[in-house]
């Protein structure tokens, strides 16, 4: 394993890999890092290509030491679909969409359950517990149960229906909480809290960025990009953004390729997308802002990313402003359009959330942010049939 130790971005501070992990001392999520130079050494993007089509391809930049810890329902290497007809239609016919709804539990978030509950079972622990939007649930519960790990969920009542549905077939303790994603992170810590010495042993968080090993899987979306497109990076990547740890794990890939020679030194723009209910980072981002103010009220059909408060927002900040990038806000109004128009053009339904990505693409190239012939990178972070209620069926007549 070529993984040396857990580093604060915020205070410099390091921290053992070999033990378990939550936040810094001063309160930052910490993050891996690895012995570039002897992967460099070990490892080159010509010898990737003849290894299996799925995230544990780049396993010399993942925390697992000892395969036999691997928790994998063959997450990774999720399409890059041209979407040339959408993009035409908006100025930007260069545009691709990166497809997680094909990830295993129909979202990103396997990739991230599958190397944080890896790492866990690999580390020891036996009980893991978070707050989720439901996607995250539902990925946590189904790596957990195929690792023999106890998973305990706590979800806003208002995160899609089949999400609960998926958290208890997979045998996970589920808590409903009436309220946000911020009222179930605070319930799942009081439980947290409760567990610390008992003699089965203390639950782990492993809520958003608690832990340092979710955004490891994260970041392989960034190494998957670049190598679907020769090892080219592209001109920007567009991102739903709500705890954040998909932008942030994308970012970090970006700099570990750059160090490992595997790429240029010019990055993608980076774009961070939020819904008009809640949209703390694109505030605090427009204001010059380090970090991001609790959004009140907080309320978007997008649920993924109804976060008012993420933990990572200096992480996020930081991504955009190293890359040069922007963050944008749209409504749910435009939100629901293009993922109609999206499907009626390209054939394919995406979940709200990368729906949403589509019509920052829209606003950003009607602005000038963007060029008509820059190569632009749109994450679809789930399936689109977990959200049935986007598409209105009550309203088509019944022949007779």
């Amino acid at each position: 394993m070529y993984l040396t130790h857990l580093h604060c971005p915020r205070c410099d501070s390091t921290y053992d890999a070999d033990r378990p992990q939550n936040l810094c001392s001063c309160g930052s999520p910490l993050l891996a890092r690895y012995d570039l130079t002897r992967v460099r050494d070990a490892v080159s993007p010509a010898a990737l290509a003849g290894r299996p089509a799925d995230l544990w391809r780049y396993r010399e930049l993942l925390p697992i030491a000892d395969d036999r810890h691997v928790t994998t329902f063959g997450e990774g290497w999720s399409p890059m679909l041209p979407a040339a007809r959408y993009g035409e239609s908006v100025g930007v016919p260069g545009l691709l969409v990166k497809d997680e709804g094909l990830m295993p539990t129909g979202s990103f978030k396997a990739r991230g359950a599958a190397v944080g509950v890896s790492r866990a079972r690999e580390l020891g622990i036996r009980h893991v517990a978070m707050p989720t939007n439901g996607n995250a649930g539902a990925a946590w519960a189904s790596y957990a149960a195929r690792a023999r790990l106890r998973a305990t969920i706590a979800m806003p009542l208002g995160a899609p229906t089949i999400t609960r549905r998926e958290c208890l077939a997979a045998g996970a303790e589920l808590y409903l909480i009436d309220g946000l994603i911020s009222d179930a992170g605070r319930y799942a810590g009081k439980l947290i809290a409760a567990s610390a010495g008992s003699p089965e042993g203390g639950i782990f968080d492993v809520g958003t960025l608690r832990e340092p090993y979710r955004l490891e899987g994260k970041k392989t979306m960034g190494y998957e990009i670049v190598e679907q497109l020769g090892w080219q990076v592209p001109d920007v990547i567009v991102y739903p953004t709500g705890g954040g740890v998909g932008l942030i794990g994308i970012h970090k890939a970006l700099h570990e390729m750059r160090e490992l020679g595997w790429i240029g030194e010019t990055l993608p723009r980076l774009v961070a997308v939020q819904s008009t209910g809640c949209a703390p980072i694109v505030r605090a981002f427009g204001a010059g802002a380090r970090r991001a103010e609790p959004w009140a009220d907080a309320w978007t059909l997008a649920f993924g990313i109804n976060v008012p408060a993420p933990l990572g927002d200096e992480l996020i900040l930081d991504a955009l402003r190293d890359t040069a990038g922007t963050a944008i806000a749209v409504d749910d109004e435009a939100i629901l359009a293009d993922l109609h128009d999206f499907g009626a053009q390209e054939g394919l339904l995406l979940c709200p959330e990368g729906a949403a990505c589509l019509s920052a693409v829209r606003h950003l190239r009607a602005g000038g942010w963007l060029r008509s012939d820059e190569r632009v990178v749109v994450l679809n972070t789930g399936a689109g049939l977990k959200y049935p209620e986007t598409v209105d069926v009550d309203s088509l007549p019944v022949a007779g």
